[in-house]
């Protein structure tokens, strides 16, 4: 894909001054949970697994997120369920993601590092589902075959704000199990009715449906706090759902990673990807939504959004790229259109598989940003320059930002914004 040449903007874009950039660091208070393996082992425990006979399978659903300690509490969540004699079997509880393949999905669990090998069990990643029923309202509740047809079924998944709605549950257990182990069919059936009656209705009507029709035992529920370390890990029923996700997600609210500036001109963002948010970056960090029949929230509330990259565990997904206003060439060569789409239509966001303004390099993207903002002054300008949405324990911020932080923010120094042949770099302020 071309666009237009660095020689087209030599008499459109300014070449301004660009600020010093103050390296802070955000510390918020937030809890830290010193063993997270061995907390999800007790949390195994703690979920009655009464159902399922002596010997008998479970099917233990994990996503697609970059959820901080995954790896060591799926092992520790696996390992005593087979101490306790039961034959587990990993089944990705991801909907539409991995390019709704089943190597896709495969590939995804093993760039989180859950692979065969090291949790030591099989994974089934069959994209095969089966109808269990249907909502009231009509839409067909698919349910991924190989869970379907285990003695049990548990996920491990974190729970959060999502990225499209807001409700007494959100991102989480019920989600999983509904339109993650759904697969690409259950997904499209389940987006495709929210976009009528709502996501939590939706959502709601679909997990009754899965909770009364498949072997469906529970979950395993994650909470990770501001600097994306695990704060808490809980056993949660199945007849304990939906409502058993409420003070979860509180908390989860609570310590959530978020700037602390309401209003800015720029965000900078380095990397976007699926493993930091389905929407490549977290909507509620950018005051972002796109979706419809749902309203933006009113802040945070910033003027232009530049990606400069994606994240390698993405695969090229640059599913929420229609979230920024610009981004680079570079960005757009990576992207895997084939992922995006099956992403964007599975989940009808559309709008987040757009490009947007698409500019040479990194310093034609920055000059577009600061320039299309109203006058331009390097004294005033509001700049966040961040590396992901999930990562804001430490930034950059323009001085007029450095001049006006909270009192849990704190300066590490000033850097120069270069640029080498295009490409942003950062150097001590001389």
């Amino acid at each position: 894909m071309e666009f237009p040449p660095p020689r087209t903007f030599t008499d459109v874009l300014p070449d301004p001054p660009f600020p010093d950039f103050v390296d802070v660091r955000y510390d918020p208070p937030t809890p830290v949970l010193d063993d997270p393996a061995t907390a999800a082992e007790n949390a195994i425990r703690n979920l009655s697994l009464d159902g399922v006979p002596a010997g008998g399978s479970i099917a233990v659903g994990l996503g697609s997120r970059g959820i901080h300690d995954i790896v060591p509490m799926a092992s520790s969540i696996i390992e005593a369920l087979q101490e306790a004699g039961y034959t587990p079997i990993v089944v990705p509880a991801m909907g539409s993601h991995g390019g709704a393949t089943a190597e896709g999905q495969r590939r995804t669990l093993a760039e989180l590092g859950l692979t065969a090998d090291r949790l030591g069990c099989r994974i089934d990643a069959s994209m095969e589902t089966t109808v269990v029923g249907e909502t009231p309202a009509g839409a067909p509740v698919h349910f991924a075959t190989p869970a379907l047809s285990a003695d049990g079924v548990v996920v491990v998944n974190r729970i959060k704000p999502h990225t499209n709605f807001t409700g007494r549950f959100e991102s989480g257990l019920v989600k999983m199990s509904t339109i993650g182990l759904g697969k690409q069919s259950g997904a499209q059936a389940i987006h495709d009715r929210a976009l009528v009656d709502g996501y939590v209705e939706t959502l709601e009507k679909a997990f009754s449906v899965v909770r009364d029709q498949t072997p469906l035992l529970g979950g395993i529920a994650i909470v990770e706090n501001f600097e994306d370390r695990t704060a808490a890990v809980e056993p949660i029923r199945a007849a304990a759902l939906p409502d058993g996700e409420t003070e979860l997600l509180e908390r989860a609210t609570e310590h959530m990673p978020t700037l602390p500036y309401d209003d800015l001109d720029v965000l900078v963002i380095e990397k976007i990807g699926k493993d930091v948010s389905g929407a490549g970056m977290d909507t509620n960090v950018i005051g972002r939504y796109q979706v419809l029949n749902t309203g933006d929230p009113a802040t945070p509330d910033i003027d232009r959004i530049v990606v400069l990259g994606l994240t390698e565990p993405t695969h090229g997904n640059g599913q929420g790229i229609g979230l920024a206003d610009i981004t680079t060439q570079g960005v757009v060569d990576q992207l895997d259109f084939d992922q995006m789409y099956t992403n964007a239509l599975t989940s009808s966001s559309l709008s987040k598989a757009r490009l947007p303004v698409v500019l040479p390099d990194d310093e034609h993207a920055l000059r577009a940003a600061v320039s299309t903002v109203g006058p331009y002054d390097p004294r005033t300008i509001r700049i966040a320059w961040i590396r992901t949405t999930d990562q804001l324990a430490s930034f950059r911020v323009s001085p007029a930002l450095a001049e006006e932080a909270p009192a849990d923010v704190r300066s590490d120094g000033t850097t120069t914004l270069r640029f080498d042949d295009g490409a942003a770099r950062f150097d001590p302020s001389e």
